[in-house]
């Protein structure tokens, strides 16, 4: 990815941060965060924007605004399609008040699962980003369904971040990052700085989507920063509203926001997708053995290892694959289905036939999670 002597900065900005109470597009939001993305241009620094917004943007365009967002598949394909036109047309007009051009790149699951299709879509945003444009990427929800999209654009920012080789992801929202405890609730809770992307007791301390207009939630906000850790990418949690926050986010300013440090496996785009972005289906207990074949031996998950099967998965659906004391150890793609698993589990691989035959996750399809 071309560059010149600065970083390639990935800044993700959240609907909760670029529209107004009622639903409607913040003018002066979007302005005061493309100011933030000239500011970085004018440093050397190359920046893909990452949006979120046209659905809540339509809905004001539609008379439909408020608290009570949609939820049906049909009308929310409709308010994007409607929203998406607004939002960039704000966006064109502020990134122009700084002499800048935008360049609209709308990207679905596909764009990062089929190898010719990421291979495009990364030579359109290396072109635009040589023609000196920002290019503003989003979910392509007006064509998008719930079983074939990224869910957020968090996910979607972390896979940009990884398909251009970034060397930093912002991630912006309504609140100053992590916190020890829910700040809502805690006076005492206080902000933590600097957090190991293998940190898993971080979870327990996120919760779900944050408002009405936004999809996603400090919990997808710490899967994408994961994402683009296991992509060798520094992420940064912080406040949109706070001055200067792209600047010091990439400058490394402590007190910023919260920073997720990247470790050292890195995983493919394909990987990446089935570790943070697929929906699991279902869990796999897993032995002791079973954990060190996996963890230290990069092998396939077989029946004889299998302890304990839940869910009602399907062959190709995403699992978590969970050691004795219940620790998450990996992730993968099924290939069986819940009930042949359950079937298999426990049993040689040589006693079985069948559809039960074989591997439960082949490690093509597997992805640890557990610290090697």
């Amino acid at each position: 990815m071309p560059t010149a002597s600065g970083h390639v900065v990935v800044a993700k900005i959240g609907s909760s941060s670029v529209t107004t109470g009622d639903g409607g597009v913040d003018d002066a939001a979007i302005a005061k965060f493309c100011s933030g993305v000239a500011s970085l241009r004018e440093a050397g620094h190359t920046v893909v924007v990452v949006t979120s917004g046209a659905i809540a943007a339509g809905l004001t365009a539609l008379g439909l605004g408020g608290d009570a967002r949609p939820d049906d598949a049909v009308t929310l394909q409709a308010l994007a399609s409607v929203g998406q036109s607004r939002l960039m047309a704000t966006y064109e007009r502020s990134l122009a008040s700084h002499e800048l051009v935008a360049g609209q790149v709308l990207l679905t699951p596909l764009d990062f699962g089929v190898r010719e299709q990421y291979l495009q879509a990364r030579s359109t945003l290396t072109r635009l980003i040589e023609l000196g444009v920002v290019p503003v990427v989003n979910e392509n929800d007006a064509t998008a369904d719930d079983e074939i999209r990224f869910g957020d654009n968090d996910r979607l920012a972390a896979l940009v971040a990884h398909l251009i080789k970034a060397d930093t992801l912002v991630l912006l929202t309504d609140t100053a990052g992590l916190f020890t405890a829910d700040p809502r609730l805690d006076a005492e809770a206080t902000l933590i700085e600097a957090v190991s992307a293998t940190d898993h007791d971080l979870d327990a301390q996120v919760g779900g989507a944050g408002t009405a207009r936004g999809s996603g939630g400090m919990a997808s906000k710490l899967a994408a920063a994961r994402m683009a850790a296991f992509s060798g990418v520094r992420a940064v949690i912080a406040r949109a509203s706070r001055p200067d926050v792209l600047r010091d986010a990439v400058a490394g300013v402590p007190g910023t926001g919260t920073i997720i440090t990247p470790g050292e496996v890195r995983l493919s785009a394909r990987k990446l997708w089935i570790a943070f972005a697929r929906p699991r289906r279902g869990t796999l207990g897993i032995d002791a053995g079973a954990v060190r074949a996996l963890v230290g031996g990069n092998h396939s998950l077989l029946p004889a290892g299998v302890t304990d099967v839940t869910g009602g998965f399907g062959v190709g659906d995403a699992v978590e694959i969970v050691g004795p004391d219940g620790a998450t150890v990996a992730k993968g793609l099924s290939r069986v289905t819940a009930a042949a698993a359950r079937d298999a589990a426990g049993r040689r691989t040589i006693d079985l036939a069948g559809d039960a035959a074989g591997v439960v996750v082949h490690r093509d399809d597997l992805v640890v999670l557990a610290e090697r």
